[in-house]
């Protein structure tokens, strides 16, 4: 999530400490074939490349060259290259669902202008137009157009088009791709994740024109984040929270909350492949389409749940659902502050090198800002470490994790519990406790397709120190062994306090026997 360097997103790039950087050889950019393990022969010149088919021996990556005779060789490298790049899919997406839920937001503040709505126009243009302008910051930072002098690109940024630019760019990037030969290359080094318990090490060769692509995927990727949890997922709550108040749900308003609750899963589904691609940097993670199912049941899910039990809750209790947002909004954005306080660490000088340091502490509450807004409505996969030089945390903290959803559906069930209290006349047409068990059943249902994920469908399980079973075990060993203790003590503490009364009964209990034992003795001696 850390927007200063694209290298974050876990994706071979050559901002990231290339093993190595050379000339590809057959560019113009020559060198002494020697340099890249090549021994020319006498009398020969350097030969172009040309890759190695994939079932030949020593062509573990795309990136491994070998020498061929003639000049074809150069072209068929080019084009192959091209062909290896992916296509910019989640860039065209990103695109789609951005300016399409900015424009239906300009519709619909446009038609509560015309009704006379003020309040309910100003919100809708506010959830719209502060996402757009940091949207517009984050692609100037991570391009750090500032430094390279751009003023087009800055100034169409300021028209906020900076989203419709990039992307032309990034396609312009792909089609273009293997006309034009790159002259240096960068060698990064991934492992394959680990079979029968050995894990193998490749590397590849990513070229300028890969690496730039690679930004703006990654550049895309944290603006679909930052747009679904500081603009859609508002959104989404203020217009249902709307359509409850006027009892209507129009065409517009719907067609604008099916793309905001789409931009909102789309992002978190984003936010999960940028976690996993983080925490698991050297290895080559390759996501399957079971995992992308279960990602999206996930989030869709736990969202949709919550922000329903936001809605239901406000209708009936406005200002204390203002509490209850700001003391949830407060509490994970000081969270990874308190940390790195008690961590003691060294402040964080490592994001820019042109920043100061009054403007590494606005990137860093702009980025504790974001996790804040993430864990409001749903599990933040990529969890926030200002002590960590990647401020992600690199562990999986599965008890964390857990407590987390603990408290939220506590929190969910308690807020439903007084939606059902306190409900208004409006809620006489609707069955409250059928809505109130689906509501719940409904959370339930995003966790059980998250455990699903983490159990079966993440790429890395295999390097997981315990599975979610595993933690789950250990959880609910760690209550019952307190309950247990609880218990324990309890029972001590009776067992203490009845002690006295025990003893003063056995020693009236043999009191009475000596007693009865002398009169018994007297009489005896009595008799005799």
């Amino acid at each position: 999530m850390r927007g200063s360097s694209p290298s974050t997103a876990g994706e071979p790039s050559p901002a990231r400490s290339p093993a190595r950087v050379q000339p590809r050889p057959g560019s113009r950019a020559r060198q002494d074939p020697s340099a890249v393990g090549i021994e020319p022969q006498p009398g020969s010149s350097p030969e172009p490349q040309r890759p190695r088919a994939s079932g030949e021996p020593g062509a573990p990556s795309a990136g491994d060259w070998a020498p061929v005779q003639g000049g074809g060789g150069c072209r068929a490298a080019r084009a192959w290259a091209a062909a290896a790049m992916k296509f910019p899919g989640s860039v065209l997406v990103s695109l789609v669902l951005f300016m399409s839920e900015t424009v239906a937001a300009l519709c619909l503040s446009a038609g509560y202008h015309d009704t006379g709505n003020r309040m309910w126009q100003t919100l809708t243009l506010l959830f719209a137009l502060v996402p757009c302008a940091l949207v517009q910051l984050s692609l100037v930072f991570i391009h750090r157009d500032v430094s390279r002098d751009r003023p087009l690109v800055l100034l169409l940024h300021l028209l906020q088009l900076g989203p419709l630019v990039r992307c032309v760019e990034a396609l312009y990037i792909y089609f273009h791709a293997g006309r034009v030969e790159d002259p240096y290359v960068s060698i990064t080094k991934k492992r394959q994740l680990p079979k029968d318990g050995h894990s193998e090490e490749v590397e590849k060769e990513v070229g300028q024109t890969e690496g730039k692509l690679l930004t703006h995927r990654s550049a895309f990727s944290r603006v679909s984040v930052i747009q679904a949890f500081l603009g859609s997922a508002p959104q989404l709550t203020l217009q249902l929270y709307i359509s409850v108040l006027q009892q209507e749900v129009t065409v517009a308003r719907s067609v604008f909350m099916v793309l905001s609750l789409l931009s909102i899963v789309y992002g978190a589904l984003r936010c999960n492949i940028l976690a996993i691609k983080i925490k698991y940097d050297d290895y080559n993670v390759r996501v399957k389409p079971a995992a992308y199912l279960c990602i999206f049941m996930w989030r869709s899910f736990e969202i949709a749940t919550r922000v329903t039990v936001l809605v239901l809750f406000g209708s009936v209790l406005k200002i204390w659902v203002f509490v209850v947002v700001l003391l949830n909004f407060l509490g994970f954005f000081l969270y990874p502050w308190i940390l790195f306080w008690l961590s003691k660490s060294p402040f964080p000088e490592n994001i820019e090198k042109e920043l100061s340091r009054l403007g590494t502490t606005i990137v860093l509450c702009l980025l504790t800002f974001l996790y804040a807004g993430i864990n409001m409505f749903c599990w933040s996969a990529a969890q926030v470490e200002l002590s960590d030089p990647d401020l992600i945390s690199k562990s999986q903290n599965w008890y964390r994790m857990t407590v987390y959803y603990i408290v939220r559906l506590m929190e969910n069930a308690f807020l439903l519990l007084m939606w059902y209290i306190y409900r208004t006349d409006f809620y006489l047409y609707v069955c409250a406790p059928m809505l109130f068990l689906q509501l719940l059943i409904g959370y339930c249902m995003g966790i059980f397709f998250m455990l699903v994920f983490y159990q079966f469908c993440h790429p890395c399980k295999k390097l997981f120190s315990s599975s979610v079973t595993e933690a789950l075990l250990s959880c609910f060993k760690i209550l019952y062994l307190i309950c247990q203790h609880q218990k324990s003590s309890l029972l001590t503490g009776k067992v203490v306090i009845k002690s006295p009364e025990k003893t003063d009964e056995a020693r009236g209990s043999s009191k009475t026997i000596d007693s009865q034992n002398r009169n018994i003795h007297q009489s005896v001696s009595s008799n005799a």
